[in-house]
């Protein structure tokens, strides 16, 4: 398999699933990689699981979240007008003139993020763009208006922005940050179905939610599978694009491989086959480093359970946190082979401790 199932790509990146509401994406995921899997379940807060090999002892994750940013309705004004509070890391100034949906309670309901003209706004007014001030219009002319069609302060809002392509060579849309991991786990699934790879150990394909808000997903997952390996899936900066410093942020392009990350919660083991499946099998990678936390789901997953051997790979992205996140299609298929190469190498019963 050298190709992504476009079908399920575009299928799964157009479906909103903001932090907390997760469960229409995971039934769209789940679904696809059931013919690849031998069980599966999905636990109370919407982490959805597929199974290869459910009796084995040893377990292995292979994992991504599937939660996008998003806004809370916090206040709507006697006008109904609605003024949002951030659900995950939303950025408040790339909402005017935007496009919306809210979640109500009877369901889907169009919106746009207003915003005055420029040649109505004074000098000092443009310069008071916060959180605070941006408005969503519904087209209610009342807060009971708005309240009969089921939007409430709880009340959910997504962008909307739908998947494309860019010169042939990438995808860009909303919610690649980190759904476009979820493709990338399904498919690995799917490959090793494809090729009829048996593997010696148990593999459990993790599609965690909320992420985006303190990665507790992961942590009620690992909980429960308790796995002696774990290979999370993640997105990265691409630090050739505008505004970055490669000094601090490293040297990252699009294009040239996914990114295996040094980090404490990296078990050196765990990094170092990953290094070697790569080179072995010449699939181009970069590397990257964290100082501190990587930010990503491998942290819930390290530090639980007495320490759960992990690494990550990331896909290098562009614009991550907006609606034209952007990532090079070459990366997400070397990302996926490389996490296949990874599974076949990997021996049962395999051991990351030290002997010392």
């Amino acid at each position: 398999m050298n190709t992504i199932n476009h079908h399920f790509l575009y299928e799964y990146l157009n479906n909103k699933a903001p932090v907390t509401r997760e469960i229409s994406g995971q039934k769209i995921w789940l679904n696809y990689i059931k013919p690849y899997i031998h069980d599966y379940f999905v636990d109370v807060y919407g982490n959805a699981v597929g199974i290869i090999n459910p009796q084995a002892d040893y377990k292995v994750v292979i994992e991504a979240h599937a939660d996008e940013i998003s806004w809370y309705v916090n206040y709507i004004t006697k006008e109904g007008y609605i003024y949002v509070i951030r659900n995950g890391g939303s950025d408040y100034q790339i909402a005017p003139s935007m496009r919306a949906t809210i979640h109500g309670e009877q369901g889907d309901l169009p919106a746009v993020f207003g915003w005055p003209a420029i040649h109505v706004r004074k000098e000092r007014e443009k310069t008071k763009m916060n959180v605070e001030n941006i408005v969503l219009d519904a087209g209610f002319s009342s807060q009971e208006e708005a309240s009969k069609k089921g939007v409430e302060v709880g009340s959910i809002v997504t962008f909307d922005r739908d998947l494309c392509e860019l010169n042939g060579k990438f995808w860009t849309g909303r919610a690649l940050d980190n759904r476009i991991g979820g493709v990338i786990i399904a498919e690995v699934a799917r490959m090793l179905h494809e090729k009829k790879t048996k593997l010696p150990f148990g593999l459990y394909i993790v599609n965690a939610v909320q992420e985006e808000v303190g990665r507790r997903g992961a942590a009620m997952i690992t909980e429960k599978i308790k796995p002696n390996l774990a290979l999370i899936t993640d997105v990265t900066h691409d630090t050739q694009s505008p505004h970055y410093s490669k000094i601090k942020n490293g040297d990252i392009a699009c294009g040239k491989g996914p990114v295996l990350f040094s980090a404490p919660s990296v078990q050196p083991k765990v990094y170092a086959m990953l290094m070697e499946v790569a080179k072995k099998n010449k699939i181009p990678f970069q590397r990257s480093a964290a100082q501190y936390e990587t930010g990503t789901d491998i942290e819930a997953f390290a530090y639980s359970n007495a320490g759960t051997p992990s690494g990550l790979l990331s896909q290098p992205i562009k614009y991550m946190h907006t609606t034209v996140e952007t990532v090079h299609q070459d990366d997400v298929v070397n990302t996926v082979r490389w996490k296949y190469e990874f599974l076949r190498a990997l021996q049962a019963n395999h051991s990351f401790k030290f002997d010392l």
